[in-house]
């Protein structure tokens, strides 16, 4: 790969989890780029929406780099935050998967934390909807000027930037979550989980869809 470790180091460990994902994905056989299932509470999570212990808590695994995930954030993220997340209806959490190229996920999700609470989630959207212009060039040759421009317009210098990448912790941390996703069975990005149920749309290139998510959803809440 030609984005450097001078500028996004990733761990080698977190790299062969990433791979060990998309190799569970492929074996799997699951739309979009990967599936799977999961559960609770874990270190890390970012959420909007409802607070913690909420009646209804829907779970994304997704990476910046996941092409499914970016057609889901861009096809059916709006009517979904508007309609769930919006009106406190729901709990979102969103969790890290860094897919191929690995290295590139984990610095835009390490650029996404660096630049706090409040700007995480524009820092990951704005990511996900550069994809095209990331990876323009058929390689990640382009990711660099992509990831720091993006971090710039999030408040951070580039020597902020820099530091932020680098960092041993918080490499090891995007590793960890990555390995947790792993051990608890989620096979791929992006999945969603409504509490703790899997709920899968086929042949969706996508992600879930919204009437999928709503079907899951107000049947939790009309419980």
């Amino acid at each position: 790969m030609t984005f450097k470790s001078k500028y996004a180091q990733m761990s080698r460990r977190a790299a062969m989890t990433a791979a060990a994902l998309a190799g569970m994905a492929a074996l799997a056989g699951l739309a979009g780029c990967g599936g799977g299932s999961a559960g609770k509470a874990a270190e890390g999570d970012m959420a909007l929406g409802a607070p913690e212990g909420a009646k209804v808590t829907v779970v994304e695994y997704a990476s910046v780099t996941c092409g499914h995930c970016a057609a889901w954030q861009k096809e059916t993220w709006p009517a979904f935050k508007s309609t769930y997340v919006d009106t406190n209806k729901v709990r979102y959490v969103f969790r890290e998967i860094p897919t191929s190229p690995a290295n590139v996920a984990a610095a835009g999700f390490m650029i996404a934390r660096c630049a706090g609470p409040d700007k995480y989630f524009d820092v990951v959207h704005e990511i996900m909807s550069s994809q095209e212009e990331m990876f323009a060039a058929g390689d990640t040759s382009g990711a660099r000027a992509v990831l720091f421009r993006i971090g710039n317009g999030a408040g951070l210098s580039n020597a902020q930037i820099e530091t932020c990448i680098k960092d041993p912790e918080a490499q090891a941390a995007v590793d960890e979550r990555a390995q947790a996703a792993a051990r608890i069975g989620v096979t791929g990005t992006p999945t969603f989980i409504v509490n703790g149920q899997t709920i899968i749309t086929p042949g969706s290139l996508s992600g879930t869809s919204m009437a999928d998510l709503s079907k899951a959803i107000e049947a939790e809440l009309a419980k």
